[in-house]
């Protein structure tokens, strides 16, 4: 394999102004991509009982620090604030990354409209963080953009690159909870779940035409969220094993986009 593979290619990556996100952009840019990062900044209060101040800080930021990274590593970057519950934005980021790069070549599917919620009446979940009852606003914030969103993200991707006549594709979506359900972030499990059928879906419909589509399922991720309660909580329950890096999650999902995991479709993939 080259250095950089992905020379020439270009890559899309779904909430990408921290995180895990962010770190998939800049290891697709290692690889020799150009990548276009979306965001959304969400006004998150800096005293939510139970997180850390520096989760409230990543999902208000947008991307201009990604993109500062991407552009060292020697790839081009474009950011995009957009929110994916607009029907209309993903023809509107492939617009963009096409007249500015190129045709997109890698889809990431990242970016979330995490909200808690619960049909147990709940206050706090174990680890002391606030939660609230399904209602139609939590179930819409998520499965409009976990699940329709990255769908219509799938539909464009396929749409275009069909038009092209191109023979080489690759599409990664996160999960998690997915189809054994997520106590105590239910809507958020269920959009996940839709999330991985569609993925599932693309993986059989699209094979044809060299693109290959799988699922991460990352363990738990310090993106600024885990506190100690978290990390003892992880500690003591051994199927969780530890705490992960997004660069570390962002490494599997560059693999995946290889010529050498070209074999390796319809997968979701649990790390540990």
């Amino acid at each position: 394999m080259s250095v950089r593979p992905f020379e020439g290619r270009v890559a899309l990556v779904t909430g990408a102004n921290h995180g895990i996100g962010a770190s998939t952009a800049l290891a697709l840019a290692e690889f020799g991509a150009d990548v276009v990062v979306t965001y959304l900044r969400l006004d998150v209060p800096d005293d939510d009982p139970g997180r850390p101040a520096a989760y409230a800080e990543h999902r208000r930021q947008d991307a201009t620090a990604v993109v500062e990274v991407v552009r060292a590593a020697g790839s081009k970057a474009l950011s995009i604030e957009a929110d994916l519950a607009d029907p209309a934005s993903p023809a509107r980021l492939f617009d963009q990354a096409e007249d500015t790069f190129g045709p997109v070549a890698i889809l990431v599917n990242n970016a979330s409209g995490w909200r808690q919620d619960t049909f147990t009446g709940a206050s706090n979940d174990t680890l002391g963080r606030p939660n609230r009852a399904v209602t139609a606003e939590s179930i819409d914030a998520q499965l409009l953009v976990d699940a329709r969103g990255s769908a219509l993200l799938i539909a464009e991707f396929a749409h275009r690159h069909r038009q092209r006549g191109a023979d080489w594709g690759r599409i990664i979506s996160l999960t998690s909870g997915g189809s054994g359900g997520f106590p105590g972030e239910v809507s958020y499990g269920a959009a996940k779940a839709a999330l991985e059928n569609y993925t599932m879906s693309a993986s059989v419909e699209l094979a044809s035409l060299g693109i290959t589509a799988n699922v991460v399922y990352p363990p738990v991720t310090d993106t600024g969220w885990v506190n100690d309660a978290v990390r003892e909580a992880v500690a003591g329950n051994p199927p969780l094993h530890h705490v992960a890096e997004p660069e570390e999650v962002a490494e599997v999902i560059a693999w995946l986009c290889t010529d050498g995991a070209r074999l390796v479709t319809g997968n979701v993939i649990r790390l540990r």
